[in-house]
């Protein structure tokens, strides 16, 4: 944070633009709050944590703030993946906290608990604040997103699964989705696919570390009905699950 800061006063005074990517070891493991963090959230040392990330956020957007550049500075903030059991997940949910917000699984399945994660973006003058997308959204999207924001043309063979997400950004809709499919992997090597309100996934089970599984070899949900993936439609739509298998393969 102190580094990033330090960049940022370097570059503000500059007439050419600037690009950081502040990629912080929090809230990772090992969870390690700093000493005068240690408590602050009352749910232990992960929501301790994360409140000390958020506040290194907070001095950077500070920063912005007063260098005078915030207006003309476009900022996204996100996260890689969901929560990891290392951070008590029971002991969190004791205490009224659900990190995966009711979704099924956590980091390292392939479930939405694994793969749902915040996305925020500041743009001063282009994004109203508070203003929320249905569109599905991927962190692939970042390169083809700054590229065209820049007006840089991107080789045929860069950022091949990367599409803009600039039209969302202004406001307007997009002629076709975001992305034409996401896909999903987890930490054993399963591989599930989403596109639109569907999701297919090609095995039983998390493929991670999370137990349950129905017993049938694969798994189709309606996201926008069933956010919590527990009714498998599988058996139910298989068309759907054959045509996502193909596009998957």
């Amino acid at each position: 944070t102190e580094e990033s800061i330090r960049f940022i006063e370097n570059q503000a005074g500059k007439k050419e633009p600037f690009f950081l990517y502040l990629a912080l070891g929090s809230p990772h493991t090992p969870i390690i709050p700093s000493e005068k963090w240690v408590g602050k959230s009352g749910i232990g040392d992960y929501g301790d944590f994360v409140m000390e990330t958020d506040h290194s956020t907070v001095r950077i957007l500070e920063a912005l703030d007063r260098l005078g550049i915030a207006d003309n500075t476009l900022v996204f903030f996100t996260a890689d993946n969901g929560c990891s059991p290392e951070a008590d997940i029971k002991g969190l949910l004791e205490k009224g906290h659900d990190p995966s917000h009711t979704l099924r699984g956590h980091k390292a399945d392939v479930w939405d608990g694994g793969h749902r994660v915040p996305y925020v973006v500041r743009w001063p003058g282009v994004i109203a604040p508070g203003r929320v997308s249905d569109e599905i959204i991927c962190h692939n999207n970042l390169m083809a997103t700054c590229a065209e924001i820049l007006g840089a043309e991107l080789p045929d063979d860069a950022g091949v699964d990367s599409f803009s997400i600039l039209p969302v950004l202004r406001g307007g809709g997009m002629a076709e989705p975001t992305h034409p499919y996401v896909i999903h992997h987890s930490v054993s090597g399963r591989f599930a696919i989403r596109r639109g309100d569907w999701k297919f996934i090609a095995a039983k089970g998390s493929g991670g570390w999370s137990k349950g599984n129905d017993g049938k070899p694969s798994q189709l949900y309606n996201m926008a009905a069933d956010r919590k993936e527990s009714d498998n439609l599988v058996d139910v739509k298989p068309g759907i699950a054959a045509e996502l298998t193909r596009l998957l393969e």
